[in-house]
């Protein structure tokens, strides 16, 4: 597959007018390569439904749904690498909402899977958009009985406010530990189930069909073009959405779980590596920058940086199926694909800083914790 350094391709990426989307075509563009784009310009991510402005005008843009089967495969036509990024994105909702979530996800990439495996194609390597949350809780370590995956925290401890997991063993506090892409998968909502079919059906009918596919698993990814009205995306966002309306960013529990953060354009160095190096081919991949940092950190920087007067409000409650922390181990990308993220994290939320500065900010923050709440799920 060297051939994919050196000559151009005619490339479909599905979600491309989306956040990651448009960098990664942004991206393909530059590189002189011909792209389409399909996405169906989701409200809840484009709020006017219009085609973002920001996406590039060399680009072939057709407006569909991954459920759509005919105009998918209409598509697909004369394409020669896939990027699939489109997808349902928002773990609460994702609770009550199955069905779209199933459908969007696995059912749409099933679809993609059902052209390619019963129609002429010219197909011949695709990257999936999988995800951190099929891991559930990251790894640990207990001092006394050594490096473990702990069962989730009970509603009982998380009542009592006891947000730190504990060794089954000897009830030792667990110290987290990066996360390989060899552990086992303990999705904790719908969403994560539905992202590790995507994965999984992806990988699965590559060995199949001798297609190289690559599974990108991102962890929490920030940066401009992240939709600042849609209260399920990033934390990063959300956060910056409720500064920007001079309202206090709300932390769950006690604020020091700890995440991923890892930019946009470090999200798009990996998926063109992965293109490009057969060293990719039908493996699955952690990107995340291998720092752990904690929620209420996150929100005291972007305070900081926007000049804003509001302070945190850490909230002392949990919602069901959140994890308290898990960061990538980020050594296979690294030594397979030469991945190393760039984009340090003050850099990253300067940079979104300026892009917020400059959109549309909606506060739907405290409309979603209320459906949240109704449904038992906060």
């Amino acid at each position: 597959m060297y051939y994919l350094k050196t000559f151009l391709m005619k490339i479909l990426v599905t979600g491309g007018a989306g956040f990651i989307g448009s960098f990664l075509v942004d991206r393909l563009v530059r590189d002189g390569h011909e792209v389409r784009v399909y996405d169906n310009l989701d409200p809840q991510v484009h709020l006017h439904q219009k085609k973002p402005s920001y996406l590039s005008p060399e680009v072939e843009f057709i407006q569909g749904d991954v459920r759509d089967v005919d105009r998918l495969a209409k598509a697909l036509e004369g394409i020669e690498i896939i990027f699939h990024e489109a997808a349902a994105v928002g773990v609460g909702q994702s609770q009550y909402q199955i069905k779209h979530y199933m459908d969007v996800n696995t059912g749409g990439t099933a679809n993609l899977l059902d052209i390619l495996a019963n129609r002429k194609h010219r197909v011949q390597k695709m990257m999936v958009a999988a995800s951190m949350s099929s891991y559930g809780e990251g790894c640990y370590r207990c001092a006394r009985c050594g490096v473990m995956r702990p069962p989730v925290r009970t509603e009982e401890q998380l009542t009592k406010k006891e947000w730190e997991l504990h060794c089954p063993q000897c009830q030792n506090v667990l110290t987290p530990l990066p996360i390989p892409e060899t552990a086992e998968r303990h999705c904790q909502s719908i969403y994560a189930l539905s992202k590790l079919d995507q994965e999984e059906m992806v990988l699965n009918f590559g060995k199949t069909y001798h297609l190289p596919t690559v599974a990108l698993r991102y962890f929490n990814v920030y940066g401009p073009r992240q939709s600042l009205s849609n209260p399920y995306t990033g934390v990063a966002a959300i956060f910056m959405s409720r500064i920007k309306n001079n309202h206090s960013p709300v932390v769950y529990e006690d604020g020091l779980q700890t995440r991923d953060f890892i930019s946009v354009h470090d999200i798009v160095e990996a998926n063109i590596l992965a293109m490009s190096k057969p060293e990719a081919d039908d493996e699955a991949f952690n990107v995340g920058s291998g720092v752990p940092l904690m929620i209420l950190d996150i929100a005291k920087v972007l305070i900081e940086l926007y000049g804003s007067s509001v302070q945190t409000q850490v909230m002392d409650q949990f919602r069901k199926g959140d994890i308290r922390h898990c960061i990538a181990d980020i050594s296979k990308i690294k030594m397979k694909l030469g991945f190393s993220p760039k984009v340090s994290f003050q850099e990253g939320m300067k940079e979104l800083i300026r892009y917020s500065q400059e959109c549309e900010a909606v506060d739907l923050f405290d409309q979603a914790s209320q459906e949240l709440k109704a449904r038992g799920l906060a």
